[in-house]
């Protein structure tokens, strides 16, 4: 495996740990999916019918993934570098009656990308921010997208941009190497279109921006490019 791998693994191991597992999986009971993911949700449920795999990238415990299948997705494969995100993902899916139509793998999606299936619906959810190299990230994703993408980004704005100094300042000072990034939203977008997808929708909050793509061969549903107003965004800058 790359060291450049073994670097991110090690960082995602050391940031998502079980106790921020065990605190995100339950307030995913208590309150739902949060404000990217619902987003990103109702994205692709708008974009048309939600059938077939979702190719979860970075899926943590699961939200984004029991959501779809909850609206029509067959299958579910969760990738995460997080064990402990993987292990609540798990006890979810045998909890929800979802353990058949869920698989959880561990691992750095790039380095992997090679054994991993292709899904009708491919999803990174707060993930890219998460990654020291978007391009290798968005063009392994887009080798396995068959029908539609989606993801969710920091936006470009400068008070994500010191708010994610601070955060690595702070993991730097307490020897942890796990690392956050703002990337330029026009060079991701450039790399998802270049693969033959359409944005179909963007929704925003005040730090997150929501994006659906589909095939360029389908008509895209609908572009909202504003904040929506009043939207909760409760949820950390990064998932910390």
């Amino acid at each position: 495996m790359p060291c450049s791998s073994c670097a991110f693994l090690d960082g995602a191991e050391r940031q998502f740990t079980q106790k921020k597992a065990a605190a995100e999986i339950a307030r995913y009971r208590q309150k739902g999916p949060g404000p990217t993911t619902r987003l990103l949700r109702d994205g692709l449920v708008n974009a048309g019918s939600v059938e077939g795999t979702v190719l979860d990238i970075g899926g943590g415990v699961g939200a984004l993934s029991f959501e779809l299948l909850d609206r029509g997705a067959t299958r579910a494969v969760i990738v995460d570098a997080s064990r402990a995100y993987l292990a609540a993902a798990s006890e979810e899916s045998a909890r929800r009656g979802r353990s058949a139509a869920t698989s959880v793998i561990p691992g750095d999606f790039v380095a992997m990308s090679d054994q991993l299936p292709s899904g009708d619906l491919v999803t990174l959810d707060r993930v890219v921010c998460c990654y020291p190299q978007y391009e290798p990230l968005l063009r392994k994703a887009m080798q396995h997208a068959v029908r539609r993408f989606a993801y969710s980004y920091p936006r470009d704005r400068w008070f994500i941009r010191f708010g994610a100094l601070v955060e690595n300042t702070v993991r730097r000072w307490r020897s942890n190497p796990f690392r956050t990034f703002v990337h330029p939203p026009a060079a991701m977008q450039r790399i998802v279109e270049g693969s033959g997808f359409t944005l179909a929708s963007r929704q925003r909050t005040l730090t997150w921006s929501a994006d659906v793509f589909v095939k360029a061969s389908a008509t895209p549903i609908s572009i909202a490019a504003e904040t929506i107003p009043g939207f909760p965004d409760s949820q950390d800058v990064f998932r910390l």
